[in-house]
């Protein structure tokens, strides 16, 4: 038990300490953008491709190696791996002509290229998840503000009827209505505020805060950020920016290099020889004549290598690049289905959020009405106070309703930006509006 109160300490202790950031929502999403973990790791996986180009670079770039082949002779000066005695050598070599090795510098810069794409949409898939939760985490904080806003309207309920049943107006039954009522107001504040801690966090970690940090959001407005005119302009645009599409498409044209390189496997292959030795004396004087003795060596030309026969894995490899751009082509047909599905979707939802939301509308104009008839029927003594507290409380609902409806209409139009591949670009474009 005493362990137990000391975890529960350290972790307290340690969300006590965390830092709050107050963000706007084009704030949080620039810091995803370039934070967020998975965003990270998706750009360190494009570095890494980079680097690759190099690697496959590598025959192509001279290399040279020195070091001595110095060795006592007894005898005959034979060669030492390949290379006569000497004080000191040199050599290098290159490709010159290689079909395979070029093929696959192209297939490395093809990776690379496939792997920005991957970055992009990881920092995509980045941005809509903290816009979502950002979007979320506001949500939650007007219905703090609501039910902040309820408590005291539901409290003067209940000591108007407490009075009222002092009096014998009312029965007890309508003094128990107003406790549960006031009850129910105050278990829905504090769950908010529960919801809002956890959604707070779970922004933080997404923007690559620690998970003892909170971010507060500030400034939802999205003004000037208008969804496309038709169904039909939403997808083209979706199909025309999706990085995954982008990327398989890459993933393709690497994998017809990768089977050029097996085919041209066939060709002669062509590298640069140079090789210079510095010999000693010594090792040659009692068996040339002095006078043919020659102490530096150089030699410079070129090595033809033309393969005769071939096994079987050339063949091998080749059918299965064959396969796996059949796979990738498959997929991609996939992947286009899906993106087609989702904006509509999207735009569906989109639609049906914007119709509620005037409903909502109409019914927050109503229940207002309401209020100013009960309150003018209270003035003339027709009905009870607790009656019009009541009618406040159904306003703060519908309120509370528009509040929602206006967020799925938001989440709608977000999910449409996303899936045409333009939302940051339309967040950095909208207009900041000013600092409540």
């Amino acid at each position: 038990m005493f362990t137990l109160k000391l975890v529960l300490l350290f972790v307290f202790s340690g969300v006590a300490f965390g830092e709050v950031h107050s963000l706007t929502f084009r704030q949080a999403l620039e810091i995803a953008s370039q934070q967020n973990p998975d965003a990270m790791l998706a750009r360190l996986d494009e570095q890494r491709a980079i680097e690759g180009v190099r690697v496959a670079q590598d025959p192509f770039r001279p290399k040279v190696y020195g070091g001595s082949g110095l060795a006592y002779t007894y005898g005959y000066p034979n060669t030492i791996e390949g290379n006569a005695p000497s004080l000191f050598q040199a050599r290098t070599d290159m490709a010159l002509y290689n079909r395979p090795k070029s093929y696959q510098i192209a297939e490395a810069e093809e990776l690379a290229r496939g792997s920005r794409y991957g970055a992009q949409a990881k920092a995509a898939e980045a941005v809509y998840e903290a816009a979502d939760l950002f979007l979320t985490a506001t949500q939650v904080e007007r219905q703090m503000q609501t039910f902040t806003n309820q408590i005291p309207d539901l409290q003067k309920v209940v000591d108007v009827n407490n009075a009222s049943l002092e009096a014998g107006s009312i029965l007890p039954i309508e003094v128990k209505r107003a406790e549960v009522n006031l009850a129910v107001a105050q278990q829905k504040l504090e769950s908010a505020r529960l919801d809002a801690d956890y959604d707070e966090m779970t922004l933080a970690v997404v923007l690559g805060y620690p998970a003892t940090d909170r971010v507060k959001p500030t400034n939802l407005e999205l003004r000037g950020i208008e969804a496309p005119a038709s169904e039909q302009e939403a997808a083209d645009a979706a199909l025309r920016n999706n990085r995954e599409l982008r990327q398989m498409q890459s993933n393709v044209l690497s994998k017809q290099l990768d089977l050029r390189s097996y085919k041209a496997s066939r060709l002669p292959q062509v590298d640069l020889v140079a090789q210079y030795a510095l010999f000693a004396r010594y090792n040659y004087e009692y068996y040339f004549p002095s006078s043919k003795f020659q102490r530096n060596n150089f030699q410079l030309g070129a090595a033809v290598t033309i393969p005769l026969l071939l096994g079987p894995a050339s063949k091998g490899l080749a059918a299965q690049a064959v396969t796996d751009m059949e796979k990738i082509r498959i997929q991609m047909d996939q992947v286009r289905n899906r993106v087609l599905a989702d904006t509509r979707r999207s735009y569906e939802q989109w639609k049906k959020a914007e119709s509620m939301r005037d409903l909502t509308r109409m019914q927050l104009d109503l229940a207002r009405e309401q209020v100013n008839v009960l309150l003018a029927q209270n003035t003339e003594g027709r009905i009870p106070l607790s009656q019009v507290e009541q009618a406040r409380v159904d306003e703060g609902d519908r309120w509370m309703a528009l509040y929602d409806a206006e967020a799925q209409v938001t989440r709608a139009k977000l999910a449409i930006l996303r899936q045409m591949g333009t939302l940051l670009a339309e967040i950095r474009s909208a207009p900041e509006p000013a600092p409540r």
